[in-house]
């Protein structure tokens, strides 16, 4: 099968689109023909070596966490799924990834596509919709809700906003200026353009801050929060706890394998609560084109998806 392998960690340039034998699905597992996979920038970092202080990469490795695609073959302990039907899936960081044309994956990684959505709008809300699920409920946000949401325009910002609306929160984002509508459009109540004017100096009393950026941006979200309030975070690099300062409750949301988060996120989507956002999509053999992009910061508004 086609696939993009990279040997060692380096720039978007070490990635190659080669062939490699095609997987083979054990017990408990689905053999998926994928038609696309999202990036994002944990892909990124990944390849870099930014994170090999947390996850060591058997190489050759195959990027992506995740993908969606058509059952092909399963082994023989397996009931959940059958032959043929549309799954998503997402893909350990140790095994292969989706940037590829086919994987095999465990049955408790895997969901059914819901039929208003095409393959790429379910891949699109994949990894993210796993991720704006586990930050909402490690927050434990409750209707009525003050909440910020950082990156407020990107792919899981962006579903964190729907999704904190949809359960009845009152919802402020950062975005760049030229994305201020977008955001509006997906549920905000405030949008702040952080390339025009300071968040910190703005909002006050939020219950709860979810921080996809670090740094300066996490530091500063301490003074906008209610004291007993909830900083939730979602970033690899390191931050500086200062919650007691504070008063507040910093929580680092741990991304977990499962299909829980995923299929919850699903059901919203094929209720129409939740609207997937792609960016563009790329042929899988512009990979490495696609990761440019990214590390440019070309990608602004929802999910770059790779098709097959």
């Amino acid at each position: 099968m086609k696939a993009i392998q990279y040997r060692e960690h380096g720039p978007a340039e070490v990635m190659i689109y080669t062939d490699i034998p095609d997987p083979v699905a054990g017990p408990g597992q689905i053999l998926v023909r994928l038609e696309a996979a999202s990036v994002t920038p944990f892909d990124c970092k990944l390849r870099q070596g930014l994170l090999q202080n947390h996850f060591m990469l058997a190489m050759p490795s195959v990027p992506g966490r995740d993908g969606g695609g058509t059952v092909i073959g399963k082994g023989s302990d397996v009931t959940d799924f059958k032959i043929g039907d549309r799954v998503v899936v997402m893909a350990s960081v140790i095994a292969q990834g989706g940037y590829a044309e086919l994987i095999a994956v465990d049955v408790e990684n895997a969901v059914v596509v819901p039929e208003r959505l095409s393959m790429v709008e379910a891949v699109a809300m994949t990894n993210a919709g796993h991720s704006a699920w586990l930050c909402v409920q490690a927050a434990g946000l409750k209707p009525g809700d003050k909440v910020l949401v950082h990156s407020g325009a990107g792919a899981v910002g962006g579903l964190l906003v729907q999704l904190c609306q949809h359960l009845g929160a009152e919802v402020a984002a950062t975005c760049r200026s030229t994305n201020r509508d977008y955001v509006l459009g997906l549920g905000a109540t405030f949008a702040i353009a952080y390339d025009r004017e300071d968040f910190s100096e703005i909002l006050s009393e939020q219950d709860i801050v979810f921080d996809l950026m670090g740094g300066a941006v996490h530091d500063r979200s301490y003074k906008v929060l209610k004291r007993g309030g909830t900083l939730a975070w979602l970033v690899a690099d390191p931050i500086l706890d200062r919650g007691a300062e504070f008063g507040v409750t910093v929580k680092r949301v741990m991304i977990s394998d499962g299909r829980t988060a995923l299929q919850a996120m699903m059901d919203l989507a094929a209720q129409g609560a939740i609207e997937p956002q792609v960016a563009r999509t790329m042929p899988l053999s512009q990979a490495v084109e696609a990761h440019r992009l990214m590390e440019k910061g070309e990608i602004t508004r929802g999910r770059l998806v790779l098709t097959m």
